[in-house]
């Protein structure tokens, strides 16, 4: 094999779900990264020879599993110019100097700037035994491929179809990220009616195609994702509530656009670096561990400290205007969201958790770290949070002078909230801060306590003295079974 292992190890969530299918004659394997939600596969066939399709960014999963298997990756590939994470495309294809074939559908403004062979609507990619059919299928995207993967050796077999963000489990992409996040006016419509269009086509191939998408639940790629990895055709087509509507465009597009959840801030960043030339990340950088001195210094000149320890941590002591996010399985979204690309960072977390951040952070792109800390006990000036109970906020709530905050989503908010209690959602809690008071208390809530706590440090952050965490929010306030208003 002769790789070069370009990354130390694999950590975190990263998952290889075993799919192979009789190794002898094709090789297929889906990689899930529970940390974004994200599925990629290998396919390889009778001669060991592989292809890529969708890869996340810190390739060594790719590079490891290929030296172990004894494979060669040919070629390397991708459903479409992804939002939600940095696509490991390039980094890939250079690393195993692969072929690198990418999409050429969609008109100009959705062509890759940088070197590739192009593919387009029916062309087919032979690999050995193992057969690519591109299907063009915009809607959630206008370049968007699917892959109708056939073993020749087999013809009878079912077609696996790589279906990217086209069709997922128990939904369908969501067409309206290009206006939502890229702000490109009017587009939400013209993608809804592609897609109607492309689900009409998918739906003439055979009933027992197999659909591999490239999401699962916790995406924000769709609404109502499932976390079962595969389907079939004829199953999405009996119960996807999209598949419902495929004799009516104006009905299923208003459904389709109907309660799309807010998309994190960064997918505009990752639309257009995904299409542009960039500096490829063939090493994984190491993060230095900083002194006091070295924090101090960096502090005091504006690099900004993300505070990833458990929330009951770090309200008991956390740096003067850090931001607190929890480096649980949803850290890179919500870095994403709530931090700015100009911004360098330091890390604070366990000693054995740095990597495991940092990888999460160079999959969305964030690649300017400074380094990190493990021990901020070791600081003077530590703050801590103000947090109260469900009874505190009861008794607080007589007072007119109290500011009442929900941070959850407007869906969240909808489905039941305090009464009292405005929701200004945490992804535009900065830009809304004006709405805030700081001349009385503040309380703040969500639904289980975690992005409370982001929030109570983002409005810290911007000279707020007197904020009350209700930490145990709704799911507090439901056990206790208060009421609550829709």
């Amino acid at each position: 094999m002769g790789y070069k292992s370009l990354f130390l190890k694999t950590l975190g969530v990263y998952l290889v779900s075993s799919f192979t299918i009789n190794a002898q004659v094709i090789q297929f394997e889906r990689f899930y990264d529970e940390t974004l939600a994200q599925a990629s596969y290998i396919i390889a066939n009778d001669k060991n020879e592989a292809i890529v399709i969708d890869p996340k960014r810190d390739i060594d999963t790719y590079l490891e599993y290929a030296k172990k298997n004894g494979l060669t990756i040919k070629y390397v590939t991708e459903t479409h110019i992804h939002a939600d994470y940095l696509s490991g495309a390039p980094e890939l294809a250079k690393a195993t100097q692969a072929n690198l074939l990418l999409s050429n559908e969609g008109g100009p403004n959705w062509q890759y700037a940088f070197d590739h062979q192009p593919l387009k609507d029916q062309q087919i990619i032979q690999l050995g035994n193992v057969e690519l059919k591109v299907m063009h299928t915009p809607g959630h995207t206008p370049e968007s491929l699917t892959f109708l993967v056939k073993n020749t050796n087999k013809p009878n077999d079912p077609i696996k179809a790589i279906t990217g963000d086209f069709i997922f489990v128990g939904d369908v992409g969501r067409p309206d990220l290009l206006e939502k996040a890229a702000g490109q006016k009017g587009s939400q419509y013209e993608g809804a009616y592609q897609l109607f269009t492309s689900l009409n086509q998918f739906i003439k191939l055979p009933k027992n195609t197999e659909i591999w998408p490239g999401h699962g639940a916790g995406s924000f790629c769709g609404k109502s994702l499932s976390n079962i990895p595969q389907s079939t055709l004829e199953q999405e087509m009996a119960t996807s509530p999209a598949f419902q509507y495929l004799n009516d465009k104006d009905a299923f597009t208003k459904f389709i656009l109907d309660g799309q959840p807010e998309p994190p801030k960064y997918f505009a960043v990752m639309k257009q670096w995904n299409k542009s030339v960039r500096p490829l990340l063939i090493e994984m950088p190491k993060t230095k561990k900083l002194s006091m001195t070295e924090l101090e210094n960096a502090i005091k000149n504006n690099v900004l400290v993300i505070d990833a320890r458990k929330k009951e941590d770090v309200a008991k002591g956390f740096i003067p205007g850090s931001l607190h996010i929890e480096g649980g399985k949803s850290f890179a979204t919500f870095v994403g969201s709530l931090v700015g690309y100009n911004n360098q960072i330091i890390l604070v977390g366990n000693e054995n958790q740095i990597e495991d951040l940092q990888r999460k952070l160079i999959r969305i792109g964030m690649d300017n770290i400074y380094g990190y800390i493990s021990d901020v006990n070791e600081l003077n000036g530590l703050k801590t949070s103000n947090i109260i109970t469900a009874e505190e906020v009861q008794q607080l709530m007589k007072d007119k002078n109290v500011q009442l905050v929900d941070v959850r989503t407007a869906t969240e908010y909808a489905s039941g909230h305090i009464k009292g209690f405005e929701n200004i959602t945490l992804n535009s809690l900065e830009i809304n801060a004006t709405k805030i008071r700081k001349d009385a208390p503040v309380i703040i809530h969500c639904q289980s306590g975690v992005r409370s706590a982001m929030a109570y440090s983002i409005l810290e952050k911007l000279g707020y003295t007197n904020i009350l965490n209700y930490s145990g929010s709704i799911n507090d306030w439901n056990s206790k079974k208060l009421p609550l208003m829709k």
